[in-house]
């Protein structure tokens, strides 16, 4: 701006209004003017020994807005002084500043010793600036870069005290900073756990959701079931109240009870009438609580839930009926006592012949085929019926499995494929596919009619010589090879007996539940993805292994590795905190609380400076144990925002897929854990 000089001039008025519109200025243009930005440093310093707290506040937080390395300099002395100034509003916008300074560049922080000047301020009388404390502490202990924040029972305690009275943000940073406390004993975490629980009638969501993220985490510590399930009926209250706010809150609120019914099923278990759809909501509202209502079915609420879902299959709004078709055959697959129902409601629906309909009822009772095998087939003929209003890849070639599936029931099976196998060379890979297979299935039933014999065939050749996609290519070759040297093992193969089938597959890995439940109330809960994936520079996070993590959690525990930092020793002197020996609740003052120690790490590949647990044995970021499958630490991740795409779609997998080992009736026992 040609105004800069003039500007900076008018930096010297008493009048405190145009001050802070010069120091708004200053933030705007003083990155682009580095050249001329020493000019007001030293009224900048002159500001930080004002007597007024407001200017020195002022005078603090401006500076460390504007990250130049002559600005950070001169900083560094007036920082540490605000830190310790008499005045809690500078010490509190002081504690900001220093994150701002981290920021801007974290070694150099690291040196000047303001972490440390930090970690003293977590005992400081005014709650304000203690919350503000650990706002600047978490948001470096986030940094992949930063050290790494932890607490101990003591700071621990000391943090809730200061809960009651803090402002609505001051609590959620000091609910969310008791994550990084590492309970080595169940009584611990009950006694935090019940110590949380008041903060569950906030008026604020964000606070509730902060407080059942804590409760979350606790319970993966706390070994009295009995306390679990009162605190997971205490938890359903608060969540059905956020669907009351407008709908942006309900969405948010959605999509975290997406994620804590799979792990704590529980805690809604009886309130899926609070799910259903109202006429004015929007659509993305409408569908999170399709998919929710899905999850919260049962047999004693199945009858309410269809009736429900069948007044949304008559609505408007295409992409919602598709939805709700497709939650009645899935509610076929998961609740076995309302099958018969769900059956009857796909062919009234199919009866409407609205294509969008037909076709999605289509795609769901080929899963229902599956689910109950030799039940239901006496509905193919109606399905057959459709035939000719099916034009999406999809439905086609849930219809051609069908036909290929019960092509010895189906007297005319050879007619209809040979009809559907015209425009062959044109259909999507999908249905090329599906029709391969299907018209392989109908030469093993019929390999006595010339029919038959001659569509095979002519499917063959097409598939092996006219097509370009290598999957049909080569599943051509495989068939024709099978039929020409020993068509009893290929009808072993083709024919052999399909696995049966749940939509429970499509519950999200329990190892990778527990981690997104730690960022439940934050964008990571909304994208159902873990913030490292799609914010740079953001550290992950998961459960720390300790004595008193359940056994179930333990099991499927997930390690996060830390960056490789550069070389730098802090020597930091001091005793380090001494934890109580067992909870005898001594009565806590700024006097005689033991403060939370930087120590040196003893790992490689990360430098622990706020340990403030102590011990660099317990509680430390590694777990025990992988679950069967993981692919081990987490590595560096070449593009962060690659997994982005879709975040906000699609992340229900409709099609359900193979039980694997057995009966699942001890899964939902095991998420209660």
């Amino acid at each position: 701006s040609p105004l800069f000089h003039d500007v900076i001039q008018c930096i010297g008025t008493p009048l405190l209004e145009i001050k802070k519109m010069v120091y708004l200025f200053l933030v705007s243009y003083g990155r682009s003017k580095p050249d001329q930005i020493h000019l007001v440093i030293p009224s900048f310093l002159q500001d930080c020994n004002d007597r007024n707290p407001l200017i020195r506040a002022l005078a603090i937080r401006t500076m460390s807005y504007i990250p130049i390395a002559v600005v950070t300099e001169a900083l560094s002395d007036q920082l540490r002084h605000c830190l310790k100034d008499r005045d809690p509003y500078v010490r509190k916008t002081a504690a900001i500043c220093v994150a701002k300074v981290y920021t801007a560049d974290p070694r150099k922080a690291e040196r000047k010793g303001f972490v440390e000047l930090l970690r003293d301020m977590l005992i400081d009388e005014n709650a304000t600036v203690v919350s503000n404390a650990v706002a600047a502490l978490s948001e470096i202990g986030d940094r992949q870069d930063g050290v790494i924040f932890k607490l101990n029972l003591t700071i621990a305690n000391k943090l809730l005290s200061a809960l009651g009275e803090s402002s609505e943000w001051g609590q959620i940073y000091i609910l969310d900073s008791l994550l990084r406390y590492v309970p080595e004993q169940h009584a611990d975490a009950e006694m935090m756990a019940e110590r949380v629980i008041v903060q569950l009638q906030h008026a604020n969501s964000a606070v509730v959701l902060t407080t059942i993220k804590v409760l979350l985490y606790l319970m993966n510590y706390i070994g009295d079931r009995r306390l679990i399930d009162y605190i997971c009926k205490k938890m359903g209250p608060p969540l059905v109240t956020l669907l009351s706010s407008g709908p942006e809150v309900q969405y948010v609120a959605l999509r975290n009870i997406l994620l804590i019914i799979q792990r704590r099923p529980a805690v809604l278990k009886n309130d899926v009438k609070a799910f259903f759809c109202k006429y004015n909501d929007p659509i993305y509202v409408k569908l999170a609580k399709l998919e929710i209502m899905y999850r919260l079915a049962r047999e004693e609420n199945a009858r309410e839930v269809l009736a429900e879902l069948e007044e949304y299959a008559s609505e408007v709004d295409v992409d919602f009926v598709r939805k709700a078709v497709r939650s009645i055959g899935r509610l076929a697959i998961k609740v076995e006592p309302a099958a018969d129902k769900c059956i009857e409601s796909l062919l009234k629906l199919m009866e409407t012949k609205v294509t969008y309909v037909v076709q999605e009822a289509v795609i769901v009772t080929k899963d229902i085929f599956r689910r109950y095998p030799g039940k239901y087939e006496g509905i193919i003929p109606k399905l057959c019926e459709n035939l000719d209003a099916l034009d999406e890849p999809e439905a086609k070639a849930a219809m051609v499995w069908t036909l290929g599936q019960f092509a010895d029931k189906i007297d005319n099976a050879d007619e209809l494929l040979d009809d559907l196998v015209y425009n062959f060379l044109d259909e999507p890979a999908e249905v090329q596919l599906a029709l391969l297979t299907a018209v392989v299935k109908l030469f093993i039933y019929k390999s006595q009619s010339e029919v038959t014999k001659a569509l095979v065939h002519k499917v063959l050749k097409w598939a092996t010589e006219d097509i370009d996609n290598p999957d049909l290519r080569d599943r051509g070759f495989m068939y024709w090879r099978m039929l020409a040297m020993n068509p009893a093992v290929a009808a072993e193969i083709v024919l052999a007996e399909k696995p049966a089938i749940t939509t429970d597959s499509d519950r999200m890995d329990r190892g990778a539940l527990d981690q997104l439940l730690l960022h439940t109330g934050t964008l990571g809960s909304i994208y159902h993805k873990n913030p490292e994936t799609f914010i740079r520079n953001a550290a992950g996070r998961a459960l720390v292994d300790s004595p008193a993590l359940n056994a179930n959690s333990r099991a499927v525990l997930v390690t996060l590795a830390r960056p490789q930092l550069p070389p730098m020793v802090i020597n930091v002197s001091g005793p380090g905190p001494v934890e109580p020996t067992r909870p005898s609740q001594p009565s806590e003052t700024a006097n005689n609380i033991p403060l939370p120690t930087i120590v040196e790490s003893s790992r490689s590949d990360e430098r622990d400076l706020l340990d403030i647990d102590g011990d660099d044995g317990a509680g430390g970021d590694s777990g025990e144990g992988y679950p069967e499958g993981d692919d081990g630490p987490v590595t560096k991740v070449a593009d962060p925002y690659a997994s982005l795409g879709g975040a906000f779609g699609g992340y229900v997998t409709d099609v359900p897929q193979p039980v694997v080992g057995g009966s699942r009736s001890g899964d939902l026992d095991d998420l209660l854990f």
